[in-house]
């Protein structure tokens, strides 16, 4: 008689469920929100990239990043040495040309 005593029970892990989910109802955002028909005008997202603070500033490495993308694309070359506030205005103006960034 072959048995093992180990005290173990087997275990069963449960099924998972095949029934479809229910898409979620989106919610209503609260507090500050991106994204929408017009960002709030009190916010620096809004502002014009001449009247940002932090505007003079050399441009951030994603910006670097997404122009050199864009200027690629659209067959020109730019200046490296761009401010924020200018590289978000190229940014702006090449993805008008290219058609990416367009919802």
């Amino acid at each position: 008689m072959n048995s093992t005593d180990d005290n173990t029970e087997p275990t069963t892990e449960p099924a998972e469920s095949t029934e479809p989910t229910e898409p979620t109802e989106p919610t209503e955002p609260t507090g500050d929100t991106l994204g929408g028909d017009r960002p709030d005008p009190s916010t620096s997202a809004s502002k014009d990239p001449s009247d940002w603070v932090t505007g003079d500033e050399p441009m951030t490495g994603p910006q670097r990043s997404y122009l050199d993308t864009l200027a690629h694309e659209a067959g020109e070359t730019l200046s490296a040495d761009l401010t924020k506030a200018e590289a978000s205005e190229q940014i702006d103006r090449l993805q008008q040309e290219t058609g990416r960034g367009q919802a």
